[in-house]
């Protein structure tokens, strides 16, 4: 009797018990917040938006973007890195702030590859080297010798320190020997609008967000930092062909989340992300902003940060870089 009886009480409190764990373990049951480390308005924007639709779609719970500009991405990465590991928080990775701010910063307030889950890649994206039309230069040979007789004069912008842009545009300085002045912005937006208006000379930027100015003849396009050329633009060489072999820049996009982040949770965010990237929509948005969809395994991820990392640290030590 006195077995049976526990038996039972065992019974009733696992009945009791299940509704509770049964809530504790439905993932999402709120919003999501993705944060965007740029600037509104930029490719990165467009594309954290309708990624965001995708995933709302398929959890039934809606993806907030909350754009946290500044130091390159860094102070966006920052908060995730920082936030509760409940599968909540996310956040845009890409080059400049997984990759290279660690070498370019005295004392990185995250490490990328002990801070963070991985969940996907997402996206590549082509750069292009464009100028102001009031530079007197339409091939990069003709930039090269006029930042030479001119050292100093010209000024180069970017979305921030150690961002794509900055990286690309330190790599020309030193594989050209070239004296130029790099001018961080905190966004691709803001500093493309600069380039448009002249007050900044010369930028290696996205190519979605530089192409309607480029067509516009706003901005000439000298070279991609691509190994092939950039569909959208045929007759614009890269920078190989151009004469700087040396120089082959990518920019692309993985989304992160906390470091201790469940397993479970993991899994239900990455399958969410990479069934919205297959989305003929979302795929649309995509190529609008001349981006390549890219999903891949968190491992491939996490490979391709370490080997981003170490790539970067020798270019930042060998230009003598630093984030201010």
């Amino acid at each position: 009797m006195r077995r049976a009886l526990l038996k039972g009480f065992g019974l009733l409190a696992t009945g009791l018990a299940s509704p509770a764990l049964a809530q504790a373990d439905r993932f999402p049951d709120r919003p999501i917040r993705l944060v965007l480390p740029y600037a509104p308005g930029g490719p990165a924007d467009a594309f954290s938006r309708a990624l965001g639709r995708g995933v709302t779609d398929r959890l039934g719970q809606p993806v907030i973007v909350d754009s946290r500009p500044g130091a390159g991405g860094v102070l966006g990465l920052e908060i995730v890195a920082k936030a509760p590991p409940d599968g909540y928080t996310v956040g845009l990775g890409g080059t400049g702030n997984l990759a290279a701010l660690g070498s370019l910063m005295p004392q990185p307030p995250y490490d990328p590859l002990r801070d963070f889950a991985a969940i996907s890649m997402l996206a590549t994206v082509p750069e292009i080297l464009a100028v102001h039309p009031s530079v007197q230069a339409r091939t990069v040979a003709e930039l090269i010798a006029l930042a030479k007789a001119r050292p100093g004069s010209l000024s180069f912008g970017s979305g921030g320190n150690g961002t794509g842009p900055h990286l690309a545009g330190e790599l020309l300085r030193l594989r050209t020997g070239i004296d130029i002045v790099h001018v961080p912005y905190r966004g691709a937006a803001p500093a493309t609008t600069d380039l448009v208006s002249g007050q900044i000379q010369m930028m290696v930027g996205e190519g979605p967000a530089m192409l309607p100015f480029i067509r516009d003849g706003q901005l000439r396009a000298l070279a991609v930092t691509t190994r092939a050329r950039f569909p959208a633009l045929p007759e614009v060489p890269t920078l190989a062909e151009a004469g700087v072999p040396d120089i082959e820049l990518e920019n692309w996009y993985s989304l992160v989340a906390p470091v201790a982040v469940p397993s479970a949770r993991l899994a239900v965010l990455r399958r969410a992300v990479v069934e919205s990237l297959g989305d003929p929509e979302i795929q649309r948005v995509i190529a609008a902003q001349g981006a390549t969809p890219a999903p891949g395994t968190p491992e491939a991820l996490m490979d391709h940060i370490r080997r981003e990392v170490t790539r970067w640290a020798e270019v930042a030590r060998a230009a003598g870089t630093r984030a201010q």
